[in-house]
């Protein structure tokens, strides 16, 4: 087992508590691997010490070399960010004094087109670098772009590939919590691409999920009551006005178009031209909060705090299980039992309609076998054009980062109903800024 990015303070902890809380992984080898040496030692530590609480019986490396990674791996777990916060930091403040502002800016929109170029090469890299030492593993990506990514690693590598989000089951178990539900009473099939997953059906209970919602939402008084989010007393935390007012956007497309992607509104609202605008006050007319650089910089401090305290013994080791992915699909590919779960694979028949191969967000069935498509749908108008839309533009992508293509990578952001809805002139010099401003993680577009 290898956690290629295992330096990394957010993913690093949870990650190892649910890999060692995996039966079928007892005794397992696991290494930690990262480009940098700085966080490894903490990050073994704390491995040790996880290990020892939960019994695992686990031997431990870590290294900064990736072929001494993937030798004799079974399952490769990928979280890594080429450039980290200084690339990301391009990646909004150009697009923003071009007047497009992104409330993530990592999977779509100009800020997601450029994380994938600089991504994409390294993605790949990884992948070849697994025919050669670990041609049989499976590849769990968790790096975003998540489509774009594990769409290059499908189409340039033999390795198997598949790209895990928790945003749907998030949503599922927000949904269970305000109506005061077990989350298994809420049941979802979706189609679309990773943070832009529709809904093609939802229930609660074995009722119509979306007549429970469209309750709830009379329930709170209606959609006009619910923006801009006031804040509310601790009491009312996951309660349903709660809920409304956090998934207002989402809200606000079940009311006009009978269904909704079941993601985070701070990523949804970047795959359209008209939730971002001036007029909404830049998402804040439907609640949606921006994520700039400083909240990402304040959230790692935690994490690093949080690994600092485990490894002094001032805090509570987290030895429970995250609800991320990787844990659960490996003892499912393990044993045979089979497990059911929103992943991202190329298209063989499960969204209908759209382009074979495209990498597609679906229930899939997990067991020994591998993963397959549970369900046949397709996406309903308008879902089925914005879908197409994106699957287009990250095909581009994919192959202007591959090439170094500069053309290409024009086409790819003129394309995004968010990077491309400026002045076509505009669009492309805010593309030569992106490049010129990232440059260093770009050097497939230096050599050309």
């Amino acid at each position: 087992m290898t956690i290629v990015g295992g330096g990394s303070y957010q993913w690093g902890p949870e990650l190892m508590a649910d890999l060692f809380g995996t039966p079928a992984l007892a005794g397992m080898h696991l290494v930690l691997e990262d480009i940098d040496p700085t966080p490894l030692p903490k990050m073994e530590a704390l491995a040790h010490k996880l290990n020892e609480a939960m019994g695992a019986k686990a031997t431990i490396a870590a290294t900064t070399d990736l072929a001494t990674s993937l030798d004799g791996a079974d399952f490769v777990i990928v979280c890594i960010s080429t450039g980290g916060f200084r690339s990301m930091a391009v990646d909004l403040d150009v697009p923003a004094l071009h007047g497009i502002t992104q409330t993530v800016g990592d999977s779509v929109g100009p800020g997601g087109i450029n994380r994938a170029l600089r991504n994409v090469p390294v993605l790949v890299g990884i992948g070849k670098a697994m025919e050669e030492h670990c041609p049989d593993a499976w590849l769990f990506n968790i790096t975003n772009p998540m489509t774009a990514l594990t769409r290059a690693v499908c189409r340039e590598t033999s390795i198997k590939t598949v790209g895990l989000c928790h945003e749907v089951g998030n949503f599922c178990m927000d949904l269970a919590i305000a109506l005061g539900r077990p989350l298994e009473s809420v049941t979802a099939s979706v189609t679309g691409v990773n943070h832009f997953p529709v809904l093609t059906s939802l229930e609660v209970d074995g009722a119509d999920g979306f007549d429970v919602l469209r309750g709830l939402v009379d329930e709170v008084g209606g959609l006009a009551s619910l923006a801009p989010y006031p804040g509310r007393p601790e009491a009312d935390t996951f309660s349903k006005l709660d809920f409304a007012e956090r998934h207002l956007f989402k809200l606000t497309l079940l009311d006009r178009w009978g269904t909704f992607p079941a993601a985070g509104d701070r990523h949804i609202a970047e795959f359209v031209s008209f939730a971002l605008t001036p007029e909404s006050e830049w998402g804040a007319a439907y609640n949606i909060e921006l994520s700039p650089i400083s909240r990402r910089e304040q959230h790692q401090a935690e994490y690093i705090a949080d690994v600092d305290a485990w490894l002094a013994g001032t805090k509570d080791l987290q030895t429970w299980q995250s609800g991320e992915l990787p844990s659960p699909m490996i003892q499912a590919m393990l044993t045979g039992e089979p497990f059911e779960a929103p992943v991202n694979i190329p298209n063989t028949g499960q969204a209908v309609g759209l382009p074979a191969e495209a990498v597609i967000e679906s229930i899939c069935v997990i067991d020994d076998k591998g993963i397959r498509g549970r369900d046949r749908t397709a996406l309903p108008t308008p879902y089925d054009e914005i879908v197409r839309r994106h699957v287009a533009t990250q095909e581009l992508t994919v192959e202007a980062a591959l090439r170094g293509d500069r053309t290409l990578a024009g086409e790819a952001f003129a394309l995004d109903p968010l990077a491309g809805r400026g002045d076509l002139r505009a669009t492309d010099a805010m593309v030569d800024e992106l490049l010129s401003g990232t440059a260093e993680w770009l050097p497939q577009f230096a050599s050309r």
